[in-house]
């Protein structure tokens, strides 16, 4: 059934009429995602190659049926941006806009949590269920449908992780990117229990990297509360101590937030942890012989 998005998706884009999310927007669209309608302020009336364009999101959800928001709005104006699909009814969204203030986030994320909406991002690569929709940036063309589920704080280790799984005859149910800021609508708990409980999802790889200490509690939960075999790859290793790296959460304090001391969490509960994207991807391939 994958997660987030899938063949009942019916996508609004906010920002379609831009460079940047008219490219993605029809991307998506080619890929065979359901993109239902734009909303640009102003250009209402207008259409993207035969997607209407819409003045307000509420109008893109009366109309066309969106239940899903992509948003492409330059920083100073996507918390707007989020607000107004929230209050418009949509119930999934993912912010790709990077360089929004952490402190507006934090904002956003008190005033969505109990809603019980579904944020990914900002500043992140979107999601992609292979073969039914790509929500995003993410290149889908070289990902293929499977059983893995795929969680990351990055992008580019995303993509590279995803290819050497299909080049080893593995396939995705679906990978999520959510995004490295300090403050993001979703952690990877909230989608490793959304993994636990999907049917088309076997097996989960988890793609964290220093800083913050996300992939910690990461571990605290697969132990407590998941039955799927997890692992995991963590970038930074080989970065100098006292550096400032990567994206904005990457902010290491002392010893916490290390990728040493993030793969001794994980290898603790009995997550196996892989040294470079390609070790990671062949400890699946083994993992799903095993189990076969």
């Amino acid at each position: 059934m994958a997660i987030v998005v899938d063949s009942d998706t019916r996508l609004l884009v906010q920002g379609l009429t831009g460079s940047e999310g008219r490219f993605h927007g029809l991307r998506n669209r080619n890929y065979g995602t359901n993109v239902v309608a734009g909303v640009t302020p102003g250009k209402g009336g207008q259409d993207v190659e035969g997607i209407p364009v819409f003045n307000t999101v509420a109008e893109a959800v009366d109309t066309a049926g969106a239940n899903t928001s992509l948003i492409f709005v330059p920083a100073r104006f996507a918390v707007d941006a989020i607000y107004e699909a929230v209050d418009a009814g949509i119930g999934t969204i993912v912010c790709i806009t990077e360089h929004i203030p952490a402190h507006e986030m934090l904002r956003v994320y008190t005033y969505i949590r109990p809603l019980g909406i579904t944020l990914i991002g900002p500043n992140c690569p979107g999601v992609l269920s292979p073969g039914k929709a790509n929500v995003g940036i993410i290149p889908a063309e070289i990902f293929s449908e499977g059983k893995i589920g795929l969680v990351s704080r990055s992008g580019t280790l995303t993509y590279q992780i995803g290819h050497e799984l299909t080049q080893l005859g593995l396939g995705n149910s679906t990978i999520v990117g959510i995004g490295g800021d300090p403050v993001v609508g979703s952690s990877f708990t909230d989608v490793l229990e959304r993994f636990e409980a999907d049917d088309e999802t076997e097996f989960v790889v988890l793609v964290g990297e220093i800083g913050g200490n996300e992939e910690e509690k990461a571990a605290r939960f697969v132990a407590d509360r998941m039955s799927k075999p997890v692992l995991a790859y963590i970038a930074g290793f080989s970065a100098p101590p006292g550096k400032t790296m990567g994206h904005a959460g990457a902010i290491i304090s002392g010893t916490s937030g290390t990728a040493a001391a993030k793969k001794e969490a994980l290898e603790a509960v009995g997550i196996r942890v892989g040294t470079t994207p390609t070790e990671v991807a062949q400890l699946v391939a083994d993992s799903v012989a095993a189990r076969a």
